[in-house]
């Protein structure tokens, strides 16, 4: 008997083992996915339009707000090199993310349920829509809206003259700011989903997620009101579609629930009877 339980203790760590192996594997290959899926879009925008065209349309907010006297500079060596390809690179990581998502989702759909299998796809879809919506507001409205103020509460004297390499990290910061802020809506339909919070009850919550949303938007944004009021404000918003929804997939779930248990009962019934 004591032989037999250590072979059988045994045969279960070989297999967690090998349990354990092959998911390594799997995540070395989607990681490996994801690479290429970064280094194919990072070709394809060098090649079709090269590092200064993508250079030159991110930068083209502020440039455009800029006084014909004041220009951007570079303050290192390599910079008017190697700041075009950064931008490059982060376009073309911004570009790759429906395949890094998709790679994740294929990760860990091995675990899932059929049932919540069926809801990845439509909440992965919204995450990458609203991810680019973020992206977009901060690019056509938020860039034009700030760059203004700031040029407007310039002292006088003083010429703005933004390094690249600078421009970059406020652009991409701000990028992926209001990206992820933009997800609010998909963060409460998942946690609804997932029985976590009641959305009947989030509107109680309502003065306290506006007061977090503009404290996120004070860390997220530059330190004027403009940039805060304007990531503040849709995040607001995008909370409340996102309880509206976690309202209906609530009700239609409770609903289907109640007819199963119905129906069950109806069947006892009748196999009483």
């Amino acid at each position: 008997m004591a032989k037999e339980k250590q072979n059988a203790d045994g045969a279960s760590e070989s297999g967690a083992s090998a349990t354990f192996v092959s998911h390594l594997i799997e995540l070395r290959n989607r990681l490996f996915y994801i690479v290429v899926a970064v280094a194919v879009a990072f070709l394809g925008l060098a090649i079709a339009f090269g590092p200064n065209k993508v250079y030159a349309l991110i930068a083209k907010p502020l440039m455009e707000t800029l006084p014909p006297n004041m220009s951007m500079i570079a303050t290192e060596v390599a910079s008017p090199f190697l700041t075009p390809l950064k931008f490059t690179l982060a376009a073309a990581v911004v570009l790759a993310i429906p395949v890094i998502l998709y790679q994740v989702w294929a990760f860990v759909a091995p675990g899932l349920y059929q049932h919540e299998r069926r809801i990845v796809w439509p909440l992965m879809l919204s995450s990458v829509l609203l991810f680019y919506g973020g992206m977009a507001f901060a690019y056509f409205i938020v860039f034009p809206a700030v760059f203004h103020v700031l040029l407007d509460f310039l002292p006088p004297g003083v010429q703005m003259m933004t390094d690249i390499k600078s421009y970059l990290d406020f652009v991409f910061s701000m990028f992926f700011a209001f990206g992820i802020a933009f997800e609010v809506p998909v963060a409460v339909v998942l946690l609804s989903w997932m029985r976590i919070i009641d959305p009947h009850k989030l509107a109680d919550k309502r003065p306290y997620v506006i007061l977090g949303a503009f404290v996120v938007a004070a860390v997220l944004t530059p330190p004027d009101v403009l940039s805060q009021f304007l990531l503040a404000v849709p995040m607001w918003m995008l909370y409340e579609v996102g309880v509206f929804v976690a309202k209906r997939m609530r009700r239609a779930a409770d609903e289907k629930a109640a007819e199963s248990e119905g129906s069950t009962a109806l069947t006892i019934g009748n196999k009483q009877e």
